[in-house]
């Protein structure tokens, strides 16, 4: 056994067993196929013993139970054994899945305590019986042994020299020479540890003739566990030797007629075929050669190979390489050594060349091994993914560059990966010796207290970010992943440096925005030029003609000035909406009322070879939106569809109702919740991806120069995200564009 606690856990539906060293020294040879097997599967001798006792500890009850008694079947035989359980449920998300056994053998201290009261009772019953031959006193510390009469007469001796004291050899010169040996060694081993004493060997009697006897006593140790006295009596067991020899000479008899009947009736049973067609486990008759003489169908059930297959071959020729010398050992103890039984585990070949895990029993005649095998593939994969699920975890939680860890809600941290200290330098006891709130950004302790009273409400946190201080004084942004436990006082929690990221995406922004000034600067020059150039011109001919005196064309300049200053107007107010900055005036408002009143307009402002279709949700919500802002969206929309169809086409407006999920909600980045969507489609010339992908930049357009500014989609793109919704296109070239506007729903 062991020295170390066995120590098992149970887990799951099934009581799945996993397992330490010292626990595998007791399961014999289960291990190390009990891995990852269901805890009554394992233990099925025994499981009607301990299932009550699994069922009150699935319940939440912690048990403990001393030298409790089973019958184990550890080595192939039957045993009784003795053992001291502790039992502790294991929670998860607050119900108990599973239960940790600390497992101790007592069956050599309970064997012997009854081993010292069946000596004591044996005394008692001699006492009774008038069966004590003699009585003797061993002082341990002078060495003096010291008789009485009858012992003295018993061993042949002098009855004078037995009170006077005599010494241990002159005893032993009176054993029988076989049993010597045996009576040395037994006394030296009660000496050294104390105790109980009980030996049966023959001695010879004054009549010269050798007697069965027993010797009885109890080794009294000193304080410093040192042998100070051994008194003890002597009883004649002669006449309960013969008839014990006789009562072991018909049990043997017995034992044989029943494996001879035994095997009988297992050969008859095959040579009739019963259960031998039924049977899902492989059955067969192998002979000493190694051939298989008889074989049932589930040989090609299982391994594919039909009966005139399995009789040309032998069943060594089936194992795989690295199971053989195993299996031929198994088979020499069969046949070299006479043992009548045995079993094993092995590999045997399919006939399509893969390998399936057998477990064998069989018995055996003079000539001739029956055994049966059931198919354990399915096991033994099963334990190597656990096993292997098991590496892969410890390698996650050992390798990786993300925090992982386990902290309390009372502050301080309880578990952390190497990562931490690669990380932030500080090594475990620095971590676990402080509250971990020492450890955050003073600017983050309001947020990260907020998240803690979530995680205590039972929330799922997730994108939660912080800054965490490193050993030498620097700042690392984590954003983390957390989960409370079972019990709510405390956290798993995974966490990954976004630092580095953060650095470049703000530089990404920065060059972005520089990138956006440059275009808005040139774009904004470029079409104010022009309106100033058609303004300053109508005024330059304006004063030409007041200087000639011709005063009837006056209106016509006025007008293309105010023209020009009109349009200024309008792009001074697309990059207000642009940047975000148009202050907006949102309200309740159905959006199919608006639609139709813009029906007119928008069909005055496309050609009549083009068709506009309005097909609007019949019960649609009330948005929240800014009215004028969302025509001036519409249209915008209509004209850039009027543009893509030259030729004629149709547009399609439609307005719907959409309850966006949590996982489209980030996909759209925008909030989850309810949304009324308009769409605007066309049947015109389409755009390819590259230009889909840069249709809400400033400033780009696929229009002809001095048709268009840029900003027309960018301005709807502002617009909608300062509504707090968002907009969407697709396209296909030559196949039509679809642009859809999601605004709030008002409730």
């Amino acid at each position: 056994m062991s020295s170390g606690f066995g120590m098992c856990m149970a887990w799951g539906p099934d009581r799945t067993l996993i397992y330490n060293e010292a626990y595998a020294s007791f399961l014999g040879d289960r291990h190390p196929r009990a891995l990852g097997l269901p805890l009554n599967v394992v233990w099925k001798e025994v499981w009607s013993d301990i299932s009550p006792l699994v069922d009150r500890v699935m319940t939440g009850e912690s048990l403990r139970f001393d030298d409790m008694h089973l019958v184990m079947t550890r080595k192939g035989y039957d045993e009784d054994t003795y053992w001291t359980f502790s039992y502790s449920p294991l929670r998860h998300e607050g119900r108990v899945c599973g239960f940790l056994n600390v497992a101790t053998e007592t069956t050599p201290m309970v064997m012997a305590k009854r081993r010292a009261a069946q000596y004591a009772e044996r005394v008692q019953l001699a006492l009774s019986a008038g069966a004590i031959i003699g009585t003797w006193v061993w002082d341990l510390v002078e060495d003096r042994f010291t008789v009485d009469e009858a012992f003295a007469k018993s061993f042949g001796l002098d009855p004078s020299l037995g009170r006077s004291g005599l010494s241990l050899n002159q005893v032993i010169a009176t054993v029988h020479p076989d049993d010597r040996d045996g009576l040395v060694g037994a006394i030296d081993e009660v000496v050294a540890r104390g105790g109980a004493y009980a030996h049966q060997y023959r001695v010879r009697r004054a009549d010269g003739h050798y007697y069965w006897i027993e010797a009885n006593g109890q080794v009294e140790l000193s304080p410093e566990g040192i042998g100070v006295r051994f008194p003890g009596v002597l009883i004649d067991v002669e006449g309960r030797r013969a008839v014990e020899a006789e009562r072991d000479h018909a049990i043997a008899r017995l034992r044989s007629l029943n494996a001879e009947l035994e095997q009988k009736v297992i050969a008859q049973s095959l040579a009739r075929g019963r259960t031998w067609h039924l049977s899902p486990d492989i059955l067969g008759v192998i002979n000493a050669s190694g051939y298989i003489e008889a074989s049932n169908p589930a040989w090609l059930t299982t391994l594919g190979w039909p009966e005139e297959k399995i009789a040309q071959c032998t069943f060594f020729s089936l194992v795989h390489p690295e199971d053989e010398p195993a299996t031929r050992r198994a088979w020499a103890n069969t046949f070299d050594r006479g043992q009548s039984s045995l079993a094993f585990e092995n590999r045997l070949q399919h006939r399509d060349g893969s390998w399936r895990w057998l477990s064998w029993v069989a018995v055996r005649d003079d000539t001739k091994v029956y055994c049966s095998a059931r198919d354990i593939t399915s096991e033994k994969m099963r334990q190597a993914d656990l096993i292997k699920r098991t590496a892969e975890r410890d390698r996650l939680w050992e390798r990786t560059n993300d925090l992982m860890g386990t902290a309390g809600l009372d502050g301080f941290i309880r578990a952390v990966n190497p990562a931490w200290t690669a990380l932030l330098g500080w090594n475990e006891a620095e971590l676990f010796d402080r509250p971990f709130m020492t450890l955050i950004d003073p600017e983050d302790h309001e947020a990260t207290h907020e998240t803690l009273r979530r995680l205590a409400a039972g929330e799922e946190i997730s994108g939660f970010m912080n800054r965490f201080i490193a050993k030498d004084g620097t700042r690392r942004s984590i954003t983390w992943t957390a989960n409370p436990a079972d019990n709510m006082e405390a956290f798993f929690a995974v966490g990954r440096d976004v630092t580095d990221q953060l650095a470049a995406e703000a530089s990404l922004r920065q060059a972005q925005k520089m990138e956006a000034v440059g275009q808005l600067t040139g774009g904004i020059a470029h079409d104010f030029n022009n309106l100033l150039a058609g303004i300053t011109g109508a005024l330059e001919l304006m004063g030409v003609r007041m200087k000639q005196g011709r005063l009837e064309d006056l209106e016509k300049y006025r007008n293309a000035a105010h023209e020009a200053a009109a349009r200024a107007a309008v792009l001074t107010h697309r990059l207000l909406a642009f940047s975000r900055q148009q202050p907006l005036t949102p309200k309740a408002s159905n959006l199919n009322d608006v639609i139709d009143g813009m029906l007119d307009l928008i069909r005055r402002s496309v050609t009549p070879s083009i068709a506009v279709v309005c097909r609007p949700e019949s019960h649609l919500w009330a948005a929240v939106v800014d009215v004028s802002q969302f025509e001036n969206a519409l249209l915008n929309l209509c004209i850039n569809a009027r543009d893509a169809m030259p030729e004629g086409g149709r547009i399609v407006i439609e307005t719907a109702n959409r309850s966006v999920d949590p996982d489209f909600a980030r996909e759209l980045e925008i909030a989850a919740g309810d949304y009324v969507v308009m769409t605007v489609s066309d049947t015109g010339s389409g755009m390819s991806p590259d230009v889909v992908a840069k249709a809400f930049e400033p400033f780009f357009t696929t229009k002809p120069i001095g048709k268009g500014t840029g900003l027309g989609l960018s301005m709807i793109y502002g617009f909608a995200k300062q509504s707090d919704g968002q907009v969407t296109i697709s396209s296909t070239a030559g196949m039509g564009t679809h642009v859809s506007i999601y605004l709030p729903r008002h409730f």
